[in-house]
């Protein structure tokens, strides 16, 4: 009888170690795609972000960043700990999983947040960034943002073309006449935007604030979506670790 129970016993101690083997080469290949969303988010939008005022957007990012980079070596400890046997190990790969399962839930609730309040803030300062930093001393990256933010949004100012009226630069002699920017027109050229007309210039009703609510709105729901995804297969995997966990006998000391 001992013995059946014994034989049963590794029976299950072995299905567990292949089933958290299983588990850590997914959750390995999920931390690729997390640090992945995190890099592009960061890399190819980042002229956007130099657009918001908050850095929520980009915290949540960076997070994804560092959660993935963490869950990546995560699970090539959690296969060394699921073969050798080693409660230690076990303890350590466990601890590190409820972290990384802390940071991504931290992402998401951050990325929910910002969801919310995104439309207030790119109401106050977005129309503000575009007039007075645009073309201005020491804000390369303003301009290159806002002519990226209008040439692949097909939009013009921040509510509607008119707001440029207002802008430091037009006003000024550097402008060399021009209503709006060069990159507010259909087919940019050297000067263009010395002419409003709408055969001209986007006149897109609601201006690129709508476009770019729209685009961070649809990465935020990205962000939070693989954020908290991947921290619920978390539990998963920490529901194994406690199985084998308890299956093995304690170290001796």
């Amino acid at each position: 009888m001992g013995a059946y129970e014994e034989k049963k016993e590794t029976c299950g101690t072995v299905c567990l170690k292949y089933l958290l083997f299983t588990f850590n080469f997914l959750f390995w290949l999920a931390g690729g795609v997390v640090m992945a969303v995190g890099v592009w988010t960061l890399v190819e939008k980042s002229d956007y972000i130099s657009l918001l005022s908050s850095k929520t957007y980009a915290a949540s990012a960076y997070i994804l960043v560092l959660a993935g980079a963490i869950v990546m070596v995560t699970g090539v400890l959690g296969c060394c700990a699921t073969f050798k046997e080693q409660r230690r190990l076990l303890r350590v790969y466990f601890v590190l999983l409820l972290c990384i399962f802390l940071l991504e839930i931290l992402a998401g609730v951050l990325a929910y947040i910002y969801y919310q309040q995104l439309n207030e803030e790119l109401k106050q300062n977005l129309r503000e960034t575009m007039i007075e930093k645009y073309q201005q001393k020491d804000q390369d990256h303003i301009t290159r943002a806002v002519d990226k933010l209008q040439q692949e949004f097909k939009c013009c100012g921040s509510n509607s073309s008119s707001d440029w009226t207002e802008s430091v630069w037009i006003r000024s002699r550097d402008a060399q006449s021009r209503k709006v920017p060069d990159s507010c027109c259909k087919t940019p050229t050297e000067l263009c935007g010395a002419r409003d007309h709408p055969s001209n210039i986007y006149k897109v009703e609601g201006g690129c604030i709508t476009k770019l609510e729209t685009f961070i709105l649809d990465h935020l729901k990205i962000i939070g979506a693989v954020g908290v995804g991947i921290a619920c297969v978390q539990i998963v995997g920490m529901v194994f670790t406690c199985c084998l966990y308890r299956s093995l006998k304690a170290e001796p000391y």
